[in-house]
């Protein structure tokens, strides 16, 4: 594990807190040898549990630990108790998550005791509770973008190769840590939790923290016992650096009444850190003002006035009533949206590497059906690996809806990967139903089937063709992979008419002369079983066919004995 300096952390500080951290941290966490590996018996939810090994760089500032009055926290001191100091309060949706993950676990686990200040802890150190580098929590509790570690290639940190085809990560190589709490994709897959009534995502702080409940308390840990603390955090990261920043911060949380920040907005600004804020300058003070040399502003001064003219005074004219303003009337309130309805297509399908022609179109509507203007609608595509909204190579969007409701997400266009996936529409900052467009990659057509090697040798009755393979090409001739459907079929001499007799594949011990193929390899190739000749000579023909109605005829002779 490479341990890098702390971010933003004063030295001046950190010797403040010294002697108070070791005490907390006694306490929290038991005395115990140093050690830089997980033990054995830490929990594995995937093959040799690579969430234990580092996966990034976690951010180790300690919070300020200076005395503070009972039912405050680490900040300030003033009259009345100290106050959070920003760097001790959380942004109000990750509070919210990390209480219910409490709550949750408080029911599942009863016998873990975790509390929230841990979880809490947890995404401090990892991604400043999901707002790092600029990302900000949606109401629903998604990250904006979603938060990467860097590739796991065993280069600078652990050697982990991709377990998910890229669904999380978009990466089908390497893993990356995911999220707010910095899942790697296998672990989520073992320990992943819905925690706010949609599906398990990793980029969702009320799905990452409880799956961090969940995670912490594996193995019939208790949280109460400084041990089983102590191995819980070493199983999230192997260093004893990480155990006395994430402890550190759960007892600063612990030790008085957490403030609820606003959330952030999604302005790209660096990441607020402990110690790393920069105080606002002072104002400069106003000049005093000097007794008897005030002088009116130039919009207030006046010319003195002429003197009058002796003479006739004119009699001043009556001054005319002015007219009673009508009352301001109060201004309705803006509709809001209340439900979502498709408009368009609910399925769609494109080939690898083409444009959907299809859009996912969305209608806000009120209660009353009436379509809501100005409402913002996040687009988010659930599979990462299996398409991208055009010019932007990402997985999410927004789009505001027009005078009629509608709101209209870009164009989406299919990776490599084939299958189905899912575009999800949700009205940001409401909790109402979400519309899923379904959409399948399909792969590209097979334009050509050709024989590999030379033909089939002519057998002797009861004899066999030996290994008999093919290929499936595109219309620029490069080899077709994962190709399905396919069959095999003898036939007469006259390419068209079924036999009952000649040539024969097995299946369950039994003759058959029509088979279905398995999926060609990445050179587009597929054997076919092993073919067999009866005891009737004489020519045949074996028709290979496609599901998109290509196919090729290898001409069969069965010599006679």
């Amino acid at each position: 594990m490479k341990i890098l300096p702390t971010r933003a952390a004063s030295v001046s500080r950190q010797g403040l807190c010294t002697a108070l951290l070791v005490a907390s941290l006694t306490a929290a966490v038991g005395v115990s040898p140093p050690h830089h590996t997980a033990d054995a018996d830490e929990p594995t939810p995937g093959p040799d549990n690579p969430q234990s090994l580092p996966h990034g760089t976690p951010n180790l500032t300690l919070p300020d630990l200076r005395p503070h009055s009972p039912g405050g926290l680490p900040g300030t001191p003033g009259a009345g108790g100290d106050k959070p100091d920003g760097s001790t309060g959380i942004p109000a949706t990750a509070l919210d998550a990390y209480k219910k993950a409490e709550a949750q676990a408080r029911t599942e686990l009863p016998d873990c005791h975790i509390p929230w200040q841990l979880i809490a802890g947890i995404g401090k150190v990892e991604s400043e509770h999901g707002t790092i580098y600029g990302t900000h929590l949606l109401p629903d509790g998604t990250t904006d973008k979603p938060i990467l570690g860097p590739a796991l290639t065993g280069r600078e940190f652990a050697l982990v190769r991709d377990t998910d085809g890229g669904f999380w990560d978009g990466d089908t190589q390497y893993d990356h840590a995911v999220g707010p709490m910095q899942f790697i994709p296998s672990t989520w897959k073992h320990i992943g939790a819905d925690g706010n009534g949609g599906y398990k995502n990793p980029n969702n702080i009320y799905d990452a923290a409880l799956g961090t409940a969940r995670y912490l308390c594996a193995g019939g840990r208790d949280m109460n016992k400084p041990g089983d603390l102590d191995k819980a955090i070493l199983s999230y990261n192997p260093s004893r650096a990480y155990v006395k920043s994430v402890v550190a911060w759960m007892r600063a949380y612990q030790n008085g009444d957490v403030a609820a920040l606003p959330d952030p907005s999604g302005s790209p600004s660096a990441p607020r850190f402990p110690g790393g804020n920069t105080p606002s300058s002072p104002s400069a003070p106003s000049s005093p003002s000097t007794p008897g040399t005030s002088r009116p502003s130039p919009q207030h001064s006046q010319k003195p006035s002429a003197p009058s003219t002796p003479g006739k005074p004119k009699p001043s004219e009556p001054s005319k009533p002015s007219k009673p303003s009508e009352p301001t009337k109060p201004t309705p309130p803006a509709p809001t949206a209340a439900q979502l309805e498709r408009v368009g297509a609910a399925q769609w399908s494109a080939t690898v590497g083409e444009t959907f022609t299809e859009r996912a179109r969305v209608r806000a509507l009120t209660d009353g059906g009436k379509p809501v203007a100005g409402a913002h609608v996040r687009f988010e595509i659930l599979a990462p690996a299996k398409a991208h909204f055009d010019g932007k190579d990402a997985v999410f969007a927004t789009a505001t809806t027009g005078p009629d409701g509608t709101a209209i997400a870009p164009v989406v266009i299919a990776n490599d990967q084939t299958g189905q996936f899912f575009v999800r529409a949700t009205v940001e900052g409401r909790d109402i139903t979400p519309i899923d467009f379904s959409a399948t990659v399909k792969p590209m057509p097979v334009q050509s089937v050709v024989l590999v090697g030379d033909k089939p040798p002519m057998p002797a009755p009861s004899g066999t063709f030996g290994a008999i393979q093919v290929r499936t090409l595109a219309k620029d001739k490069t080899p077709l992979a994962g190709v399905t459907g396919m069959t095999a079929t003898v036939l007469a001499a006259d390419e068209k008419t079924p036999r009952a007799i000649g040539p024969y594949f097995k299946k369950d011990g039994k003759a058959v002369r029509t088979i279905t193929l398995g999926p060609t390899d990445e050179k587009g190739s597929v054997t076919l079983p092993e073919l067999f000749a009866d005891a009737n000579p004489g020519p045949y023909t074996l028709r290979i066919a496609t599901a998109d109605g290509q196919e090729l005829i290898i001409h069969l002779t069965v010599k006679a004995s």
